[in-house]
């Protein structure tokens, strides 16, 4: 297990961070939750030796504190900061999960809502004036750490059992996945993105891979909704550019059985939805079993177009269903140990969903008014208004690209995981190139707010050339007076 030790300027305490099954990392921090110092020791060194540089570092914290600076105290910097990490490289490389929680079955011989199937994007930028983001002559790499395999875990290997009955597809090798973009590539849990442009663009503007089969059970048999991909860019001759980590959400905490039995067997939960279902439909899918539920309900969140041959989409018939019988998100959104809405800013202990998505009537009515479920969701500008750029329209949060061709999700974290989130593996990358677990360049990173405190950012970071969380990708700035050229145009509310 890692570890990071926050130094408050009297005394560290120990927060967690990314496991790691190799090595154990401590991670020094200032008050402003600037990285400090990174010591990196392979398990085999002791916990005693591990402690004790720990100490040292924090008392070499101590003695250095009153000297160094993120780039300049003026307008309310908090002080005692250090260098933007991403600085000490030529390429920065972003990465996130395009729904921030993809959810699966427990099994696939009864009822079966979705596939074993993750999504990550990355984006690989030269550092710059201005910053490029790079495709050409390079490629992007990933693996899931510590989970090399999902057949032969728990159920998960009645999907590939019975994937022709459930997706019609005839072979499909095991720990490979389905793809609904290039259903000819079949991903594992390690190997190279493809790069691919956004929306109707041919010029590609970043990697993706698609169906990722990843299951919430690691190879040492341990359950964890969040798992963890290393993400490494290389260059042509196989040099490695930059590498981070993204969180790879996936739960199959789907609570069905909590009036569906009620139980805790899939079997048996799945078995009397169906039964259920035969009951009050007359079908009969109790003796057709395994029973892919968007068979007869569409399901966009599949690839399929169209409410299918019930007449309803799978979303509104559920939602519907259920709006008046006691359910609450998190019974199938996972859930009470998952948890799926992490970020800090936006959750609550019941996640928080009704506010940006209403509640289970309103999501049942607004699809059987005409809204496509998954593909017309809330947009951020309902509660962050007059703000440049935050209405995306009708591009989803998770496909647009923003400031200088970076996708939202590059900078602001994956969607129910923005940064901060309450889970440390998705504030892995604002630690990992600013220090602090914010939005990638808040000024707040070095300041008193996300807005600087009044500073003057032409004087202290262009003509004075104070280090800044905006040195992630540039190395200089053209026109930085200009708030045109700034993200949002600098008109976000101070925080």
């Amino acid at each position: 297990m890692a570890c990071s030790c926050r130094h408050d300027g009297v005394s560290g305490r120990a927060i967690p961070f990314v496991p790691s099954s190799e090595q154990k990392v401590c991670y020094i921090y200032n008050g402003s939750s600037q990285l400090f110092m990174r010591i990196s020791m392979p398990f085999s060194e002791g916990v005693a030796m591990r402690k004790m540089l720990v100490v040292a570092g924090l008392l070499l914290l101590v003695a250095v504190i009153p000297s160094s600076g993120c780039g300049g105290g003026g307008g309310g910097s908090e002080g005692g900061s250090s260098p933007i990490p991403a600085t000490q490289s030529a390429y920065v490389v972003v990465a996130w999960n395009d729904l921030g929680m993809h959810c699966l079955n427990p099994s696939y011989d009864t009822a079966v809502i979705l596939p074993p199937y993750n999504t990550i994007w990355a984006q690989v930028i030269q550092r710059g004036t201005p910053p490029k983001i790079m495709t050409n002559g390079i490629t992007v790499e990933y693996r899931i750490e510590n989970n090399t395999y999902s057949y032969g875990k728990r159920s998960y290997g009645q999907f590939w059992d019975n994937v022709f009955a459930l997706f019609g597809v005839s072979t499909l090798a095991h720990d490979t996945g389905l793809n609904l973009e290039d259903p000819n590539i079949h991903n594992g849990l390690s190997g190279t993105m493809v790069s691919k442009p956004s929306g109707t663009n041919v010029i590609a503007d970043h990697f993706q891979v698609n169906g990722i089969p990843v299951t919430p059970v690691n190879d040492s048999g341990a359950w964890s909704p969040y798992q963890v991909a290393v993400i490494t860019a290389k260059d042509q001759a196989g040099n490695v550019l930059a590498e981070t980590r993204t969180t790879v959400p996936t739960s199959d905490e789907i609570n069905c059985g909590k009036c569906h039995g009620p139980s805790t067997d899939p079997t048996v939960v799945f078995s009397d939805i169906l039964q259920k279902h035969d009951s009050r439909e007359t079908t009969t899918l109790s003796s057709s079993k395994p029973v892919l539920c968007a068979k007869c309900h569409g399901s966009p969140a599949l690839g399929q177009g169209g409410r299918g041959s019930s007449g309803k989409y799978l979303s509104e018939a559920i939602h519907s269903f259920h709006a008046t019988r006691g359910a609450q998100c998190y019974d199938c959104h996972p859930g009470a140990s998952t948890s799926c809405n992490r970020s800090v800013r936006h959750t609550s202990s019941n996640g928080n969903c009704i506010t940006c998505h209403g509640d289970m009537s309103t999501v049942g009515g607004s699809i059987t008014a005409g809204r496509v479920p998954w593909l017309s969701e809330p947009n951020c500008v309902t509660c962050h208004g007059g703000v440049w750029d935050v209405d995306t329209g009708t591009v989803l949060y998770r496909n647009k690209p923003g400031h200088g061709g970076v996708y939202c999700a590059g900078c602001h974290g994956s969607p129910h995981a923005m940064v901060p989130s309450n889970q440390p593996a998705d504030n892995y990358q604002a630690m990992q190139h600013q220090g602090a677990a914010k939005t990638l360049g808040d000024c707040g990173v070095c300041h008193a707010t996300s807005r600087g405190g009044g500073s003057n950012f032409t004087e202290e970071h262009v003509a004075e050339g104070k280090t800044s969380a905006c040195n992630i990708c540039h190395t200089g700035f053209l026109n930085a007076g200009n708030l045109t050229n700034w993200p949002h145009r600098f008109e976000w509310k101070a925080r």
